[in-house]
């Protein structure tokens, strides 16, 4: 199993743009066989920070889940709109 959590942050200008981008790749990904990997989104107190939490049962779920078209547009938009560095990304173990 591969559990990953990614946060960033984005502009306050940003934030309503970017839901919508999640949505869209959200709504893609229920197309995918759930069974295999869950992902999660998630805004932080402040308001503009973003937890992204996704587990796959293989690198296969996750590079499949990972290049849906959608998603990949999400990333460039969010990558685009200027995180000054925020991106972070997090490999969890279980235990």
């Amino acid at each position: 199993m591969i559990n990953v959590i990614v946060t960033y942050t984005v502009s306050s200008e940003f934030v309503s743009e970017n839901k919508a981008n999640i949505q869209k790749f959200l709504d893609d990904f229920e197309k995918l066989d759930q069974s295999t990997f869950e992902y999660k989104v998630y805004l932080k107190e402040d308001g503009v920070t973003f937890l992204h939490y996704s587990n796959y049962i293989n690198e296969e779920v996750q590079h499949e889940v990972l290049n849906v078209p959608s998603f990949k547009e999400f990333q460039r938009l969010r990558d685009e709109s200027g995180l000054n560095g925020s991106h972070k990304v997090e490999i969890l173990q279980a235990i």
